[in-house]
């Protein structure tokens, strides 16, 4: 693996940890607005978001490359509505998407292939995240003003949990 990739890799690992940072924020919001469940939710995406930093802090590891942490940037702490937790989070995941696409150009453009194979995971999970905010988007705007809904979601999301694989 050439520096380029390993500083990219670099990059983005410390991305999600950024990324864990912006859910603790979203979290952080829902708990003052007493929704318990929706906090649960964001920081579920939190733990995950740890876990994929600490998957690429590993395979830089493993390639005998090193990891290395920088600062984390100040995450946005207002938020206009639960919706709007969740377009901010869909957005945050899209530009992930992209980051993951770059890294993965960059690894195909040096034919690393073990990094290819190891990026492709995170482009499936990035699949799925995206469906999932937009998902619970839709969600959000059918129920608008219903609040029985809303609170039911809200206690859906209570139950959410995350059990990391083996890295």
């Amino acid at each position: 693996m050439n520096d380029g990739l390993a500083e990219a890799l670099n990059e983005q690992m410390n991305f999600e940890f950024y990324s864990a940072h912006v859910y603790l924020a979203m979290a952080a919001y829902c708990s003052g607005e007493s929704l318990d469940g929706f906090a649960n939710f964001f920081i579920v995406q939190a733990e995950e978001e740890r876990f994929h930093a600490m998957k690429i802090y590993k395979f830089l590891n493993d390639r005998g490359r090193r990891a290395t942490l920088s600062a984390l940037g100040e995450p946005n702490n207002s938020y206009a509505s639960i919706l709007d937790t969740f377009e901010q989070g869909y957005g945050h995941e899209q530009q992930n998407t992209k980051r993951f696409y770059h890294l993965s150009d960059l690894a195909m453009n040096d034919r690393e292939h073990a990094t290819i194979n190891f990026l492709k995971w995170f482009i499936d999970e990035q699949v799925e995240e995206e469906a999932l905010f937009d998902n619970i988007i839709q969600k959000l705007k059918r129920i608008d003003k219903d609040s029985n809904a809303f609170y039911m979601l809200d206690a859906e999301f209570a139950g959410r949990s995350f059990t990391p694989p083996a890295l």
